[in-house]
């Protein structure tokens, strides 16, 4: 089973990136000094313009990380995440997503050099290998190895998928029933072997294909990304109360899995559906913390500190907000936590499970 249908080039899972409009917000950040890794963030340079004035959707790479890093909060490392950016022409297709590895891999070495100041960029990379090649997948994920050693962290495929024409969140639409595909679980399987995590971006209405997937697996680590999906556009447009509800339920239940973890972020997406994006000034952090934290303070509840992280997702969720006010609405969520509490959620779980160097 492979992907059966790809966005144009020019179309962006998220919104238009107007930094004109987010730079209206010059709050001042809130506790500089607590460290921070970002685990989940992607590179790309995709054909361009976007067709929106002052888009900049079309780029996000080293410079635009960068400045999102040194915005005034203690950003000192990041994940990348795939997004099948930068894959070979040529060459056999299982290995063509190297290609994007050795991309990520050297914009980490740029960050590693120092030359840009102490933070560390793409410090771990969770690639894009195709885990329907079921055993075949072994040789791409040696490869990967042999190409960016210990910065290779993790693997995500797109799963994310609904019937729906109006719940759409990534370049790549997978086919439906992905997760329960034999050769993708064989492929799976594989990656406790390799010390690989399994990040997966479902939506809610999937969480029981997560759930049956993450029980086959015990050995290996999944990271169930940007909160689990919580959806409130399309057929579920006006359904907030509903669909919580359902999607407490599901996150519940995945919880519940000594091998699962879950990242903090991602409600910048259209499937969200909170259209900060709409409004002529761009939202507050007080904002975006008020309309967030039945989400955030429910999935810390469930998962612990030791089993969560705030995550930007950029840049598909930088068209409805900035990175200072991203960190300063994390930063407000967790108010009421110790400061070992908040060391957790904002680099430790991260650095845990992604096996990241310590001392950031």
């Amino acid at each position: 089973m492979t992907a059966t249908a790809t966005f144009p080039a020019t179309v962006s899972p998220g919104y238009p990136v107007r930094l004109d409009w987010l730079a209206r917000n010059q709050e001042a950040v809130i506790e500089p000094e607590l460290a921070i890794i970002d685990p989940h963030h992607h590179l790309w340079h995709r054909m361009g313009p976007l067709g929106q004035p002052n888009d900049q959707s079309a780029h996000y790479l080293f410079p635009d990380l960068l400045a999102d890093m040194t915005c005034g909060h203690n950003v000192r490392a990041t994940v990348f995440v795939q997004c099948r950016s930068m894959y070979r022409q040529t060459g056999p297709e299982a290995m063509r997503a190297i290609g994007e590895v050795e991309f990520v891999n050297g914009i980490a070495a740029q960050a590693a050099s120092g030359f840009y100041g102490p933070r560390l960029a793409c410090a771990g990379i969770v690639a894009g290998a195709d885990l329907t090649l079921g055993a075949a997948v072994e040789p791409v994920l040696e490869r990967m190895r042999a190409v960016a050693g210990d910065r290779f962290v993790g693997i995500r495929n797109s799963v994310a998928w609904h019937e729906s024409p109006d719940v759409r969140s990534s370049m790549v639409l997978p086919p439906p029933g992905l997760m329960g595909d034999a050769r993708f679980r064989e492929g799976v399987g594989r990656l406790a072997a390799h010390n690989l995590s399994l990040d997966l971006w479902a939506y809610q209405t999937q969480a029981a294909d997560v759930l049956d997937l993450a029980r086959t697996h015990p050995n290996v680590t999944i990271i169930i990304d940007h909160l689990g999906g919580p959806l409130a556009t399309g057929p579920y447009a006006g359904k907030r109360d509903e669909m919580f509800a359902a999607w407490k339920a599901g996150l519940a239940a995945l919880a519940k899995l000594p091998n699962t973890r879950i990242k903090l972020g991602g409600l910048g997406m259209k499937v969200g559906g909170f259209g900060f994006q709409e409004s002529a000034e761009p939202p507050t952090s007080a904002q975006l913390a008020a309309a967030w934290k039945p989400y955030v303070d429910t999935a810390i509840e469930l998962f612990g500190p030791s089993r969560a992280m705030f995550e930007s997702n950029f840049p598909v969720c930088k068209g409805m907000f900035g990175a200072a006010a991203f960190w300063n609405a994390c930063k407000r969520l967790s108010a009421g936590f110790t400061p070992a509490e908040k060391a957790t959620l904002f680099s430790g779980t991260a650095a845990s499970v992604y096996r990241l160097p310590v001392g950031y």
